[in-house]
């Protein structure tokens, strides 16, 4: 176990070689600390310090030398505790600080940011039913969807907000974003139909955008070249597509991997259709054909960090029994929970997920249920998406659980709405999850 002066020394020397790759963001960060905005920046680090997975004697080091956060002035802050942290003098120090803890944006975008805290966002997920009626009081209501598919809930969502938003003077920010590429004749009923395209683009209490032909992990590139927000005040993804984030790579090899797909999807081989690479799957007596990346496999982690990342409110809809279990593992802190090259199974579940099984698996259609109440929630989720400005972990506030696919008075996407038809399949899951940062 490394001595406190080792903690210390470690950091100091993370914080180094990060300055010296994030040179544009160091320029940037001197704006960070004038007089307007000194005293929000040091609360913002503290907040960051206190919910970022940090040694305890680093954690407690940065935030006695920050002064808990009650600070007017330069002089408020401990200039020897900075100088063992980082190495550098108060002023370059707290500069410093903003660039590990992502307090930097990394070029100005023309996309206002909701100043929604994490408390807040987490006191409204518990006392409103509707995760969307944050949009009604969010200073910059702003939705990004990742795989938005034929935007059916885009289209809902802003016939149920854009009007009440507008009531506050205020405009709707609706992003969506979708693999498919718009020229592609695969995926049929998923793509978007022209008409409801150039509806969600004329709304004039809407400033829509839709980013076709684009993977969702791209999402940082896309914030960064200033077509998407740097954050929204609500991200979201309706029917979290499988297999893609059915099988969580850093659990399962791709060995493993491979077989469950043959066994549960039948075999398939990269193919051509109509001059375009496709997928084709021999599904018992049925050929098959889908985009070529159908069978990439991102993993839920993939899929939490795009929600931490994107919004300051995360939200999954209409998820399916076998998506659901494995995100499940991997918001939940004990190991065992992730069992290494075991697929999860309807046998096995009850055994790996004792005792947080019982209370979902029983869980009434309409009824909410708070993952801690029954599980401890994961401290540290490792930040499988590169970001230049973010700590490579994170965590979640809170995770509410809710059991169906669609609710009164919320918007839904179309597959959502096909569940109640969908005899053979279990009810779907809804989560909703505030990031701790």
């Amino acid at each position: 176990m490394l001595s406190h002066a080792q903690l210390l020394a470690a950091f100091r020397s993370q914080i180094t070689r990060l300055l010296q790759e994030r040179d544009t963001q160091w320029e940037r960060s001197r704006r960070l600390i004038e007089a307007a905005r000194f005293s929000g920046t040091v609360r913002s680090l503290v907040e960051r310090a206190q919910h970022t997975d940090l040694p305890t004697p680093v954690r407690d080091a940065l935030v006695t030398a920050l002064n808990e956060g009650q600070v007017a002035r330069i002089q408020d802050l401990s200039g020897p505790r900075l100088k063992e942290l980082t190495g550098l003098p108060p002023s370059k120090a707290l500069r410093a600080l903003c660039v590990w803890f992502g307090l930097v944006e990394d070029a100005p975008s023309r996309w206002p940011v909701s100043s929604l805290g994490g408390e807040s966002v987490t006191t409204f997920l518990h006392t409103h039913s509707n995760p969307f009626d944050l949009l009604v009081t969010a200073d910059v209501p702003s939705v990004v969807e990742f795989g938005a598919g034929d935007l059916s809930f885009a289209t809902e969502l802003a016939d149920l907000y854009a009007p009440r938003i507008c009531e506050h003077n205020r405009t709707l920010l609706l992003h969506c974003i979708d693999r498919l590429s718009p020229q592609s004749k695969l995926g049929g009923p998923l793509h978007p139909s022209q008409d409801r395209l150039q509806a969600l683009r004329s709304r004039t209490d809407v400033s829509f955008q839709f980013f076709g032909d684009q993977d969702m992990c791209g999402f940082d590139e896309l914030a960064e070249a200033g077509r998407l927000a740097s954050r929204y005040a609500v991200a979201v993804c309706w029917a979290p597509a499988t297999p893609t984030f059915a099988y969580e790579p850093t659990r399962l090899s791709p060995e493993v991997i491979e077989r469950e797909l043959v066994r549960t999807k039948g075999p398939y081989r990269h193919a051509q259709y109509a001059g375009e690479p496709a997928l084709e799957v021999h599904n018992g007596d049925r050929t098959l054909l889908f985009p070529p990346w159908k069978f990439d496999i991102h993993g839920p982690l993939v899929l939490l960090n795009l929600l931490a990342r994107g919004g300051q409110l995360g939200v999954l809809g209409a998820v399916d029994n076998q998506v659901f279990w494995e995100l499940l593992a991997q918001l939940l802190e004990d190991e065992r929970y992730r069992p290494e090259n075991e697929p999860f199974t309807p046998e096995n579940l009850p055994t790996i997920f004792n005792p947080v099984y019982e209370p979902l698996a029983t869980l009434p259609i309409g009824e909410s249920l708070e993952l801690a109440s029954c599980g401890t929630l994961r401290r540290s989720i490792p930040r499988v998406l590169p970001s230049k400005r973010l700590p490579e972990t994170y965590r979640f506030r809170s995770v509410l659980i809710r059991r169906g696919a669609c609710f009164p008075g919320m918007p839904a996407s179309h597959t959502a709405r096909r569940f109640s038809d969908m005899v053979e399949e279990a009810p779907p899951w809804m989560m909703t999850l505030a990031p701790a940062v």
